[in-house]
């Protein structure tokens, strides 16, 4: 038998198989789930167009299905990038030291919700919030606390902030210049994705427009002056969390950072300048071949977009870099050692998926910040998998297998799909301004929540195999409330001894600066560098740029 009748015998032997199966497990996808088929042929991929040369390639190269790298793991691991901030800046500097002893080879901070909305320790709205949720930072000062004793030209920092970025960030380089460390070994990345804030974490300050314009400031003032930090990190994170299916998640999060791009461009900056130093930032959710898949659909999509529709020549600029989150949504309460588990698979996926950097979530996430033995086994998690299990010995080890070649294109496809739908509305910043991603989120939360009460979607220890009377199998992490008092304190001090009039004085500048459109980077450095505080200079922003109020979508 030739191998051409081999496989149609082949697919008439699985068709046969398939009908005599009953459907397992709905697949999250789409709105109109489907079935997961119980095997893949080859017949499949030849259905939809799968050219093995065209989409897959080798590891290295375009169009980086396969990965960015030629070795992968085998010629350097992935970053071990554990998410930590809490309480005080002295108190999350610990954690930080902590972590590196423990082998972890990237930070990556967390800021409390006062700090994300910007507004300072003492302020009316941050009471009860302060260091809750994340590190709280108020100023210079807390920064340089903050880092005291790590050597930033030798350690990549990972800051998750959006709306008052722009500040965190000069804080961070004023530190950095106040230590002497050369602009090319600050290295490090800043989520400053404000389009997503609007679309799904609503940590937002100033109206859609000019908030973009910040993050355009901060990567013309990066590409210029520190050129090896990544201004931004496209974040379909947030937007999974909030209810995204794995497509959705894809192809809002690459048309944000199209639209940062287009943006970049209409500024005066060659692709080929900024375009290397854009990343990303995924979720890694339950569905193992799925999220595998997705990472590998996302690489593909972005390498032929900006190599085929903007024109970058630069190799570097056609690949998508991408650090990974495990689920933090798909985490229980109930049952939290089994936590444990989801996040061990989760990673593995995220691996398997050849992502650059992972965070491992805590096991008692649900329940508070984690505490130190709970981080000690979400890193541990990951070195395990490193270390032991042997995956990091192979570069893309599924590629080839029918089931993830065709879910790739599968996710490509949809992905693509909204991509054109958003090309149609104007680009993702109409998009969001007419509400259409956050509709679209939306009605797949609530699809997703009718599945769990059904029961067609199964959580364990939630809607199957629940514990009666279940006693709490793990510590927690508390917050002290003196936290605040002593950040409070700490600010009232600082003020009391800076130059007032100068901090007056460059506040005005900055208002000024802002009013006629100019990249703010460098009045900003100025102005944290003398003890502005963070709300300070938010404020004086709001002044000029007045305050985003978001509509209803229904």
């Amino acid at each position: 038998m030739n191998l051409q009748q081999m496989r149609k015998d082949w697919e008439k032997r699985r068709v046969a198989i398939e009908s005599k199966v009953p459907p397992r497990n709905v697949r999250f996808t789409t709105l109109s789930d489907m079935d997961v088929p119980l095997l893949s042929t080859p017949e499949e991929l030849d259905a939809i167009g799968f050219d093995y040369a065209r989409d897959l390639g080798l590891p290295g190269e375009f169009p980086y299905t396969r990965g960015v790298q030629h070795n992968m793991y085998r010629g350097k691991l992935w970053t071990m990038r554990q998410f930590a901030g809490f309480a005080s800046p002295a108190e999350t500097n610990k954690r930080f030291k902590l972590l590196l002893e423990q082998g972890q080879t990237g930070l990556s901070t967390a800021f409390d919700m006062p700090t994300l909305m910007g507004f300072d320790a003492d302020s009316p709205k941050s009471k009860g919030e302060v260091g809750k949720c994340g590190v709280n930072i108020s100023s210079i000062e807390d920064m340089e606390e903050l880092f005291a004793g790590i050597p930033l030209g030798d350690v990549t920092t990972s800051m998750t902030i959006n709306g008052p970025a722009i500040v965190l960030l000069a804080m961070y380089y004023a530190v950095a210049e106040k230590r002497g460390v050369p602009k090319e070994k600050v290295r490090g990345t800043l989520q400053n994705d404000i389009l997503k804030e609007y679309i799904a974490q609503k940590e937002w300050l100033f109206p859609i427009r000019p908030a973009v314009k910040l993050v355009i400031d901060t990567i013309e003032y990066g590409t210029k002056h520190y050129p090896n930090w990544n201004t931004v990190s496209v974040s379909g994170y947030h937007i999974r969390e909030a209810g995204a299916t794995a497509i959705q998640e894809l192809a809002f999060t690459l048309a944000d950072g199209l639209a940062y791009v287009e943006e970049s461009v209409k500024r005066g900056l060659p692709v080929d300048e900024f375009a290397p130093r854009l990343s990303f930032f995924f979720d890694v959710h339950n569905d193992f071949f799925e999220e595998i898949a997705k990472f590998r659909a996302a690489r593909r999509i972005w390498a032929r977009l900006m190599r085929d529709k903007y024109g970058a020549k630069n190799p570097k600029s056609w690949m998508l870099r991408t650090h990974a989150q495990t689920a933090g949504v798909s985490l229980t309460a109930q049952q939290p050692v089994n936590n444990v588990v989801r996040v061990a698979i989760q990673a593995l996926a995220g691996v398997l998926g050849g992502v650059n950097s992972l965070h491992t979530n805590s096991m008692d996430e649900t329940l508070a910040l984690p505490t130190d033995e709970s981080v000690l086994i979400a890193l541990r998690t990951q070195q395990i998998i490193a270390e032991e299990s042997g995956v990091a010995n192979f570069a893309d080890p599924l590629g080839g297998s029918y089931l993830v070649e065709k879910l790739t294109n599968e996710i490509e496809a949809g992905a693509l799909e909204y991509i054109r739908k958003i090309d149609e509305m104007g680009g993702m910043i109409a998009a969001v301004e007419n509400g259409f991603p956050q509709a679209e989120i939306a009605n797949s939360a609530y699809h997703f929540q009718k599945l769990l009460e059904s029961k067609e979607k199964i959580m364990v220890g939630v809607n199957k195999y629940q514990v009666k009377e279940e006693k709490r199998a793990v510590n927690t992490l508390y917050i002290d409330r003196s936290v605040e008092k002593r950040q409070c304190e700490k600010l009232a001090a600082l003020k009391a001894k800076r130059n007032g009039a100068e901090v007056t004085r460059l506040i005005t500048k900055l208002q000024v600066d802002a009013n006629s459109g100019v990249n703010l980077m460098p009045t900003m450095m100025e102005c944290v560098a003398a003890y502005a505080t963070l709300q300070e200079v938010c404020d004086a922003l709001k002044a000029v740029y007045g305050e985003y109020r978001e509509t209803g979508t229904f």
